[in-house]
């Protein structure tokens, strides 16, 4: 895997791409010279903890014939400092599903197994951080 970053202009904001040319957008904070013009590197961590938990969520039901008509996932972060950086000492991960034939229990399972099992970035960011879930099916 490699991810190349390049810089856009003279302060922070940068483009990183992926081997397949897929890019986003990367900045800093207004105090470090950042202009609004993409996620923040920590930002880009949560998103990272939500889009993996996905994936494993939305293929975990597919098997189990519970394909959820829609789902969003809303993920918030509590940063701790530590010395000369800060990061996460716990984050949360809200799915919100839509199906009218949803099955609480396999919802419930499959979450479960994609935060304690299979999702290589809650795997990794759970070293410091605590990480907890909840969801709501949406008829």
């Amino acid at each position: 895997m490699k991810i190349t970053i390049n810089r856009l202009n003279d302060a922070v904001f940068m483009e990183a791409k992926n081997e397949d040319g897929i890019t986003l957008h990367m900045d800093g904070t207004d105090e470090i010279g950042g202009i609004n013009g993409g996620f923040r590197p920590m930002q880009m961590l949560l998103a990272a903890a939500g889009g993996c938990s996905a994936i494993d969520v939305i293929g975990i039901l597919q098997k189990q014939h519970q394909n959820p008509e829609d789902l969003k996932i809303e993920v918030t972060g509590d940063r701790v400092d530590v010395g000369t950086y800060s990061e996460f000492k716990s984050i949360h991960i809200h799915f919100i599903l839509k199906g009218s034939h949803l099955d609480e229990k396999k919802v419930s399972r499959a979450i479960d197994l994609s935060l304690t099992k299979y999702c290589s970035v809650s795997k990794t960011l759970e070293k410091t951080a605590t990480i907890s879930s909840s969801f709501e099916i949406l008829k």
